[in-house]
């Protein structure tokens, strides 16, 4: 008898356990919607896309596009064209992070090497200039000896307190901060910064991940094809993975989750703890990842080509923005 209670208490406990790990598995799981963003008026195609994604607190869309002086697109909850702000068309990443100042646009504007901080209807509020940067890392000498500019600005994130984060992601992988004023404050990464016997190389983007208390920072070092943390003032870097990965190029975090663009075909969902929990739009297929050219009749449902933007939604819903020349915008729901 006591043999049979032991064994009616383990079948129990079993079916619980069993029960729990579905729950906990559904978490992750998602489901396509497809033909999901529109268009603006007159326009097959949303645009030349080598930019990034991102919600506010109202749900509406941001991609930006490279198009002069209508480079953030806006778009509703239902994938509808709301509008166009009129800012630069190489806002290569940016973010919508709300402050006790108010909800603002923080980007890094590429071809123009400065970060703005901008209202949600593209007004810009501050900048920080080339100049502002410290010239050991921002300038350099060219064949014949002339001083210029060497930051190549990918990305910019911002804390708590308001400092601001901006990565040098296509020069030397500088990692700057900045005050909330736009003051310069420190900088590392870069060349001679190492994590696990390499440096920051092509270090694409970075974001605050505040799912950890205190919050860290989260590099996508791309030309090592790996991510890790590193604390907010730089230090004690913490891998995440270094192995198995297609060049993570954005993330994004819901929760304890995180999500991940990687530019060699693939998007990816990442529990705090460090472990891939779900993999959504591989693409396997020679040339149609890491390039801007295929052309939209080569789209398939559901499979990415090259992510470059990502971001939740406030429902913890997926949105990815390509690298693509005509502009492709991919969006998972959470079941």
């Amino acid at each position: 008898m006591p043999t049979l209670r032991i064994l009616a208490v383990l079948a129990a406990t079993s079916t619980l356990f069993m029960a729990c790990t579905e729950k906990k598995s559904s978490e992750v799981k998602y489901q396509l919607a497809p033909n999901f963003l529109g268009t603006p008026p007159g326009k097959d195609q949303i645009g030349n896309g080598h930019g990034e994604i991102a919600v506010d607190s109202a749900g509406l869309i941001y991609v930006s596009v490279q198009e002069n002086n209508a480079g953030l697109q806006v778009y509703d909850q239902t994938g509808k064209f709301v509008k166009a702000l009129k800012l630069p068309g190489s806002l290569h990443g940016f973010v919508v992070r709300k402050t006790d100042e108010g909800e603002f646009i923080y980007a890094a504007v590429l071809n123009e090497q400065r970060i703005i901080k901008c209202q949600l209807d593209g007004t810009v509020v501050m900048e920080i200039k080339a100049d502002a940067f410290p010239a050991a890392q921002g300038k350099a000498k060219d064949k014949n000896g002339k001083e210029v500019n060497a930051l190549k600005l990918t990305n910019c994130d911002v804390a708590a307190n308001g400092d601001i984060y901006a990565v040098d992601g296509y020069g030397k992988s500088w990692v700057f901060v900045f005050d909330k004023a736009g003051k310069f404050k420190q900088v590392f990464g870069g060349p001679t910064q190492k994590v696990n016997d390499k440096p920051f190389a092509n270090t694409h983007k970075v974001f605050v991940d505040n799912r950890f208390a205190p919050a860290r920072l989260l590099c996508l070092d791309r030309g090592n094809n790996r991510m890790f943390h590193v604390d907010l003032d730089g230090k004690n870097p913490q891998m995440i993975a270094d192995k198995g990965l297609r060049n993570p190029s954005s993330a994004s975090f819901h929760g304890e989750l995180m999500c991940v663009a990687e530019i060699a075909g693939r998007v990816s969902v990442w529990n705090k703890e460090g472990k891939m929990v779900a993999e959504l739009g591989a693409n396997d297929t020679k040339g149609q990842t890491n390039t801007p050219g295929v052309k939209p009749e080569a789209w398939r449902t559901g499979v990415v080509t090259s992510p470059h933007g990502i971001t939740f939604d406030g429902k913890g819903n997926i949105l990815e923005t390509e690298w693509n020349q005509f502009g492709r915008v991919l969006r998972w729901d959470a079941k």
